[in-house]
């Protein structure tokens, strides 16, 4: 009598694992999400740069026809924002204005985060006399308020929009490098650094393939922050007359026209205040929303 034995197969389980990125990313944009603050920054924001991109599309004049027989003319089915001093429709001017003030703040911030990232990573790394003689460098900088340093070189160079970035960028550097000198101090302790170090990685390596990617999360903060503060300080400098030069649609030079006519015509230099102040709200608060969303506490 034969016997059959019966083998049960083991059932296999099989979990899917996922990636450690992908859930980072979920966690990030989920906390992101709920911040309505920060998602309405962020949506100004988006609506400033679409703007910026279609200002041809979406002008409805040029911003610099002289039409003196509409000058100052106040909002209406023609002119919604009305027109200025010369008879230039004040939305157009607006619209292609977005272009030169959001590209001045950021090639002031990619400016100032380009040579203060390098600045603090090789201070941090490297420590000892290089950090002391960098750091040294940038409090003197930090001595100085950022507008007064910014003067200071536009006296240097003259003024032009190209200069205001430099300036503007360059108060800018030692922010970015104190934050990135601080990050990359606390992880170049971590045990992981040295374990690649004895691997034998070099020096270029493991700053900018270990330890850069580590710290990003408050140099995009402070980018975000920092473009709120270029963008101000780039039309600031424009009112006084040291960065685009008329006839250019620059907000901040659109205000210092329109300070001639607060009484009689606010609207010339309402517009373009209202343009400035809503942009950098949005930074701010979308900033302060990364801020958070970055935060691990927020996690919890």
């Amino acid at each position: 009598m034969s016997v059959e034995v019966k083998t049960e197969q083991p059932t296999v389980i099989t979990q899917s694992i996922s990636n450690p990125k992908e859930s980072k990313l979920k966690d990030f944009l989920s906390i992101l999400m709920i911040n309505k603050a920060a998602m309405v920054g962020g949506i100004i924001i988006l609506f400033y740069i679409f703007i910026a991109l279609f200002a041809p599309l979406l002008a409805p004049y040029s911003p610099y026809d002289i039409h003196l027989e509409n000058k100052l003319m106040p909002p209406s089915a023609d002119h919604w924002l009305g027109t200025d001093d010369k008879g230039r429709d004040i939305l157009s001017r607006i619209l292609y204005g977005s272009r030169l003030s959001m590209g001045v703040g950021f090639a002031a911030v990619l400016f100032g985060a380009f040579f203060g990232i390098i600045f603090g990573l090789v201070a941090g790394y490297y420590g000892k006399w290089v950090d002391s003689i960098i750091m040294r460098m940038m409090d003197i900088m930090l001595a100085f308020p950022g507008i007064l340093l910014a003067l200071a070189i536009i006296a240097a160079l003259g003024p032009s929009l190209i200069n205001v970035t430099i300036a503007v960028g360059a108060f800018s550097v030692p922010l970015f490098a104190r934050i990135v000198r601080g990050s990359t101090l606390e992880v170049k302790r971590l045990e992981y650094i040295d374990a690649i170090r004895s691997l034998g990685a070099n020096d270029l390596t493991i700053i900018f393939k270990h330890i850069f990617p580590n710290i990003l999360s408050p140099i995009i903060v402070q980018g975000t922050l920092r473009l709120a503060t270029a963008i101000l300080s780039a039309a600031g400098l424009s009112f006084l007359g040291l960065g685009a030069q008329p006839p250019s649609p620059e907000w901040g030079t659109m205000l210092s026209i329109g300070r001639d006519f607060l009484f009689s015509a606010p609207y010339v230099a309402l517009f373009p205040g209202l343009a400035i102040s809503i942009l950098v709200l949005g930074f701010n608060i979308f900033g302060d929303g990364l801020r958070d969303a970055f935060d691990p506490r927020m996690k919890k």
